[in-house]
């Protein structure tokens, strides 16, 4: 793989598979169409795009996919071919370059360290990469203290709803997105009000004892559909966004 040239694989013929790379090479010029009928997944996709390029076909090149072992499934399969799924070949060697740079490097370290002919889990190691980057963030989270207030209130017909103190003072309130996470304290640019405990607690007792007013109301249409039923990819990211 040439890191230099946007990590471009270079593919070899093993030398015990020439042989039989002859022996389809041979058969295919007395072919009048050439059938992929490798496995239905992205590794199988990819198997079946190294064969087209390899043997350099002069015929009809037709991918078939099936996903069971039955005479209907293989000639509904045959009936209906498709081409070649580039976006499937691409997501496979995205993996193999990736197990190149993180898993094929750490596997040696467990031969040393652990015992001999261990896998690292490839890709599989990347992700503990992740892990392990963000629990470093973790450890390297720093808590702030801020304090806000809230209220229940209610209209002149009784119509309930929330309010949270944004200002005071023309000065906005300081919330957790104002505070460092290496530091625990406000970020320098943050120009905001920071509350302890007694201050909400006096600035409490004062509204408690104030008039409340409406000063301006805001109203606009919004549309909300329904989400889109769950793929593995978007159930991933939701639960990686829920507890991360």
């Amino acid at each position: 793989m040439n890191v230099d040239r946007d990590f471009e694989p270079y593919y070899l013929v093993p030398k015990e598979k020439e042989k039989i790379v002859k022996e389809l090479k041979a058969a295919l010029k007395n072919s009048e169409e050439l059938i992929l009928a490798t496995d239905e997944d992205r590794e199988g996709e990819s198997i079946g795009w190294h064969l087209a390029r390899l043997l350099e076909p002069k015929v009809p090149v037709k991918r078939m996919v099936f996903s069971e072992i039955t005479k209907e499934a293989i000639q509904a399969a045959i009936r209906n071919p498709r081409q070649i799924d580039d976006n499937l070949v691409s997501a496979q060697e995205t993996r193999r370059v990736v197990d190149r740079l993180y898993g094929y490097t750490l596997s040696p370290l467990l031969w040393k360290k652990v015992a001999p002919k261990l896998s690292a889990g490839r890709v599989q190691s990347v992700a503990v990469r992740v892990l392990v980057q963000r629990e470093k963030e973790r450890m390297a989270f720093r808590s702030g203290t801020y304090w806000d207030l809230k209220a229940e209130l209610a209209t002149g017909k009784n119509a309930e709803f929330g309010a949270q103190l944004y200002s005071v003072d023309s000065k906005r309130v300081a919330t957790g997105k104002d505070f460092d996470e290496s530091t625990g304290k406000l970020k320098p640019d943050a120009d905001v009000l920071l509350l302890n405990e007694q201050g909400a607690s006096d600035l409490r007792e004062r509204l408690l004892k104030a008039e409340w007013r409406v000063s301006s109301l805001e109203q606009r249409q919004q549309v909300r559909k329904p989400y889109a039923p769950f793929t593995t990819s978007t159930l991933q990211q939701e639960a990686n966004r829920k507890l991360e």
